[in-house]
């Protein structure tokens, strides 16, 4: 059902033809990099990774399959503080259900959601906005949309859907942009919900932790070998845009690289779950400009003086770098769950029970290509 609120406007995800066969086009002409005998994924994403994906979107990936299921979504756009906003608002058949705000993270979209918000629409009011700058929501038109800045607009979003009082939940940066939303917003915020949470960083004293926290710890310690991503978009976005902008093969080993690094330790994400989420990127031309919240955030990395009051839980997935005293530092902890499965990427990688299309997105139907080497984890 609409919001029916003036300034908002349906969405409805449709895509020319003409651009399918230009991604086509683009993938079958792909020029294609060297790339040094038996070093694996060390030096980045290794050349048989890309082109196996790459040929599953150029001939097998459905596009109006996923296309189609995300628009089963009701989805809508507004204009907050200058810039477009897209969201999908599924409102739960009892009225007084409280309102719940998810937010995703880099290299995801609002379709990591779509397989949870209709199981959760039956307790909750679910509002699942696209970051500014990525996907639906992009790009952005001026510097300055970092963590907080977004905040703002979330709770500027809810003010609109007559939300008062809401709970947030966020993965990765969506987990910053939700502490930030309720740090912005005390005593409107009923709860907060995390995962894939950094709390310790290569500077922490880590003296006096446990085995288990040394290990998750230490994952922070691992984050250095792969975080190129973070370098160049935390400093150079526009110069990495022309690439991402021009060559889809380049945005694929891009975003899939992320993935890897981050969602191989559970394994669960299938070639159409990236390629659902590359693909978003790829049609709405903002790879850029979501690389941007990178170099917009810097000024918000610091760490609060003082924890947030607001009751908040974690969520711990294999892979978690979350160490709980680091946690208790800045939060008001008063749930801490680690669970046996799933990963950083928890919505994707472990949904509720799928159920075909009852509100929730399915699993793909038997893939003939690329499925080889994501089920071995994507990466060793």
């Amino acid at each position: 059902m609409p919001p029916n609120v003036p300034g908002m406007d349906t969405f409805v995800i449709d895509i020319s033809q003409d651009r399918l066969d230009d991604l086509r086009d683009r993938l079958a002409r792909t020029r294609r990099p060297d790339a040094l005998d038996g070093t694996g994924w060390s030096y980045g994403v290794p050349p048989e990774a890309v082109r196996e994906l790459a040929a599953y979107w150029e001939d097998g990936y459905d596009w109006r399959e996923h296309e189609a299921r995300l628009n089963e979504l009701p989805q809508y756009t507004t204009v907050i503080d200058g810039q477009l906003v897209h969201f999908a608002h599924l409102r739960s058949a009892r009225e007084d259900a409280p309102p719940l705000l998810l937010t995703h993270g880099w290299p995801s979209s609002f379709a990591d959601f779509s397989r949870v918000a209709g199981p959760l629409s039956r307790d909750f009011h679910v509002i699942v906005p696209s970051i500014p700058g990525f996907t639906c929501s992009g790009p952005t038109r001026e510097p300055g949309w970092g963590v907080r800045r977004i905040a703002a607009a979330w709770i500027t979003l809810m003010d609109r859907l007559g939300y008062g009082r809401f709970g947030v939940q966020g993965g990765d940066f969506g987990s910053l942009i939700s502490a930030a939303v309720s740090r912005a917003a005390p005593g409107r915020v009923a709860g907060v919900h995390l995962n894939a949470s950094v709390t310790a960083f290569p500077d922490d004293d880590l003296s006096g932790l446990t085995e288990e926290e040394r290990e998750r710890a230490a994952g922070v310690e691992r984050w250095k070998e792969v975080n190129g991503y973070a370098v160049i978009q935390g400093t150079r976005p526009q110069t990495l845009a022309y690439a991402l902008a021009d060559s889809p093969a380049g945005q694929l080993a891009w975003n899939l690289d992320a993935f890897a690094s981050w969602g191989r330790d559970a394994g669960g994400l299938t070639p159409d779950d990236l390629l659902t989420n590359i693909s978003l990127y790829w049609f709405t031309g903002t790879a850029g400009s979501a690389g941007r919240l990178y170099r917009e955030s810097v000024p918000d990395w610091a760490p609060p003086a003082a924890p947030d009051p607001t009751p908040t839980a974690f969520a711990l997935f294999p892979g978690d770098t979350t160490v709980r005293r680091y946690a208790d530092r800045v939060h008001h902890v008063v749930r801490w769950s680690e669970y046996p499965r799933g990963g950083h990427y928890a919505a994707l990688q472990a949904p509720p029970v799928r159920r075909g299309r009852q509100g929730v997105l399915p699993r793909p139907a038997a893939v003939t290509r690329g499925a080889g080497w994501i089920s071995a984890g994507l990466a060793p």
